[in-house]
C-alpha cells in the first residue's frame, strides 16, 4: 500500500485538467459567443484557458502539499499535488457537465455545486491525512485554504 500511495498521478491529473477546463469553457456563453463570430479565436481562447486551468490546478496542488508539509505533514510532493487534483476535478466534473446544459442559478445546479464541493473537500482531507500521515484536524486545515481558493477561483461563478 505504501507503494502506491507514493506514486504520482501525473497523467490522470492533466487529463482530469484538461477534460474540466474544456467543460468548463465550452459552457461559458461568452465562449459560445466567440464560437458564432470567429472560430479560429475561439479556439485560441479555449487554448489559453485550458493552459491556465492546468497551471493553477498545479499551484493548489503543490500549496496544498506546501501547507501539509508546514503543518508537521510527512508526504511527498509528486503523489500529494497530483492525487489532490485527480480528487479535485473528479468530484467537480458532474457538477460541470450539469452546469453545462443547464442554467447556473437553477437550484439544481447550486445543489450539484455545494454537494460535490462537500465532497471533495472530504476526500481531500483523507488524502492528505493519509499522504502526510496527519491527523484529520490538521488536514482539514491543510484543505480548507486550497478549496477556499479553489471556490474563489474556479467555481465562484455558478455559486450564490
Amino acid at each position: 500500500m505504501d507503494e502506491a500511495r507514493d506514486r504520482g498521478a501525473w497523467s490522470a491529473a492533466v487529463l482530469l485538467s484538461l477534460i474540466s477546463g474544456g467543460i468548463g469553457v465550452v459552457s461559458m456563453d461568452p465562449f459560445r459567443g466567440q464560437w458564432a463570430a470567429d472560430r479560429t479565436a475561439a479556439l485560441q481562447l479555449a487554448g489559453i484557458a485550458e493552459a491556465c486551468v492546468l497551471a493553477a490546478s498545479i499551484v493548489l496542488g503543490a500549496v496544498t502539499h506546501a501547507i501539509a508539509r508546514t503543518l508537521g505533514g510527512t508526504g511527498r510532493f509528486a503523489p500529494t499535488a497530483s492525487l489532490f487534483i485527480v480528487v479535485f476535478w473528479v468530484t467537480d466534473l458532474p457538477r460541470m457537465a450539469i452546469a453545462a446544459w443547464l442554467p447556473t442559478g437553477a437550484t439544481f445546479v447550486q445543489a450539484a455545486t455545494w454537494t460535490t464541493w462537500g465532497f471533495g473537500y472530504v476526500l481531500a482531507v483523507l488524502l492528505i491525512r493519509g499522504q502526510h500521515h496527519l491527523s484529520t484536524r490538521k488536514s482539514a486545515a491543510a484543505v480548507s485554504v486550497q478549496m477556499l481558493a479553489a471556490l474563489a477561483l474556479l467555481k465562484l461563478g455558478p455559486v450564490r
